[in-house]
């Protein structure tokens, strides 16, 4: 019996019917499995995948935390304490917008771009290894197919109350 996760008893050869050609459950059960992967090869760099994203795309430009926000795909409660935890390590800083005297920007400081470098280097690894799983070809075709769907159908999410993008929180 192949397990999902320590905390859930359902087994995939339990449910093949109800659940094998759900793409929403396959997903969610494939980036639960690699997002905890990540933050556990993450944890002695001392920062989550959700600071690692947020940092890496700071670096990409001069974005408001707004912005920030929409393209790493956070909700701006989980941004802002993203962001405080970020500061709070030295690894960004918010600083005053060069074209807008009223926002500010998010920088990676000198340790958060380091700290980048590191965890791309882990993430590069984790993500080799879990796609060499699939063959040669396969990781590459899944990686392309998945870029097409968040490209291109996938890109607009629909309009929906009870999805929510941020993290549950701990009890």
């Amino acid at each position: 019996m192949t397990t999902l996760a320590k905390d859930d008893p359902v087994a995939v050869d339990e449910c093949p019917d109800c659940l094998a050609g759900n793409l929403n459950w396959l997903l969610a059960q494939a980036h639960y499995a690699l997002a905890s992967e990540l933050a556990g090869a993450f944890e002695p760099l001392g920062i989550t995948p959700r600071g690692h994203s947020v940092l890496a795309t700071a670096q990409t430009g001069s974005y408001t935390q707004k912005q920030l926000a929409e393209l790493v795909g956070l909700d701006k409660t989980t941004m802002v304490v993203t962001l405080d935890e970020l500061e709070a390590a030295g690894l960004a800083q918010r600083v005053m917008s060069p074209s807008d005297r009223r926002a500010r920007v998010i920088e990676a400081t000198r340790a958060g771009r380091r700290k980048v470098t590191q965890a791309n280097e882990i993430a590069v690894r984790v993500q080799t290894e879990v796609l060499s799983s699939l063959g040669r070809d396969g990781g590459r075709a899944l990686l392309q197919n998945l870029v097409d769907l968040v490209q291109h159908r996938l890109a607009d999410p629909a309009a929906c109350k009870s999805v929510r993008r941020r993290e549950p929180r701990a009890s």
